[in-house]
């Protein structure tokens, strides 16, 4: 079995204590705000794994294709040799899970560019430059 390494961004972010939500919250704001200079940004989407239901819905949920450990963001825009950027947002200090590092080396194995991000800030420059190809 090959190990990859799991890419993570330094925290740049000011020193402001958000949930790991309010972050991304702040991510795709700034994707829309930045739309007209990235038109790409209009395809990122959040995959919605986390969710508070009850044992039946959350049956159904993973019945539907729900996966543990999918990456919070999805750009499925191609760059480069990359079809596409998967982002993990954690708080400072956030671990990364099994489920979440089995999904992050697979993808990148398949030719996803993945990153885990501490910060909303690393988050915007991880996408930056996946969308100017200076990664």
């Amino acid at each position: 079995m090959t190990t990859t390494t799991v890419k993570t961004q330094t925290v740049t972010a000011p020193t402001e204590k958000l949930t790991e939500w309010q972050q991304q919250q702040r991510v795709i704001k700034w994707a829309h705000e930045h739309e007209s200079e990235f038109p790409e940004l209009k395809l990122l989407y959040h995959v919605p794994n986390e969710r508070r239901c009850t044992p039946q819905q959350g049956r159904q949920l993973k019945l539907m294709g729900v996966r543990s450990g999918v990456p919070d963001l999805c750009l499925p825009v191609a760059r480069t040799e990359f079809h596409g950027l998967y982002i993990e947002m954690k708080t400072r200090g956030g671990k990364v899970s099994e489920n979440q590092r089995y999904w992050v080396e697979n993808l990148t194995a398949q030719g996803y560019d993945c990153h885990v991000c501490y910060s909303w800030v690393d988050a915007v420059e991880v996408l930056q430059a996946y969308l100017t190809e200076t990664i």
